[in-house]
């Protein structure tokens, strides 16, 4: 799980600002939560902390799983370091775009299931806010998947905001 991290911003301690936990992943409703933060809030009264579950090894690739042999071990773990590369890469990207709208950020990447890091990060980190995307699932798919907005909104000990990108043209 994330750490908290103390930081000020200028004369302002911590205590004084807004606590947003932005979770994330790759997306289109994730970034439609980025945007919604930067329009909502004010940067220098709002700390953002960006977070990406890597649910790892559940989101291992069938194909690793029935890996044998001597180089096994090397391929699972090339596979883990590609996923932690591509994810520290997701969150920079969007705490880019919050600190390029003036927002003070902290990164992390927690590990385990989505559902559970977000709402543990959220309780030490000492969240206000909790802001995260729906994929709007419905139906089958919602039953199969599941819905992790949904359950962190269930748990969540702070406020939770779900917001939900904006609908492609057909």
């Amino acid at each position: 799980t994330a750490q908290a991290v103390p930081f000020l911003i200028g004369p302002r301690a911590e205590a004084d600002c807004m606590r947003i936990l932005l979770a994330i992943d790759d997306s289109t409703c994730s970034a439609a939560a980025t945007k919604s933060v930067i329009a909502q809030f004010l940067p220098a009264h709002t700390l953002v902390h960006v977070l990406h579950a890597d649910e790892w090894p559940s989101g291992l690739p069938v194909a690793t799983t029935f890996v044998e042999g001597a180089g096994a071990a090397e391929r699972v773990l090339a596979v883990h370091d590609l996923r932690r590369r591509v994810a520290a890469a997701l969150v920079a990207s969007a705490a880019d775009a919050l600190r390029a709208a003036g927002f003070t950020t902290v990164e992390s990447i927690g590990d385990g299931n989505a559902r559970d890091v977000i709402v543990a990060c959220a309780k030490e980190w000492r969240a206000d806010l909790v802001v995260l995307g729906s994929h709007g699932r419905t139906g089958l798919d919602r039953v199969i998947m599941g819905s992790v907005s949904d359950s962190v909104a269930r748990r969540a000990t702070c406020s939770v905001e779900i917001v939900r990108a904006a609908p492609t043209a057909a």
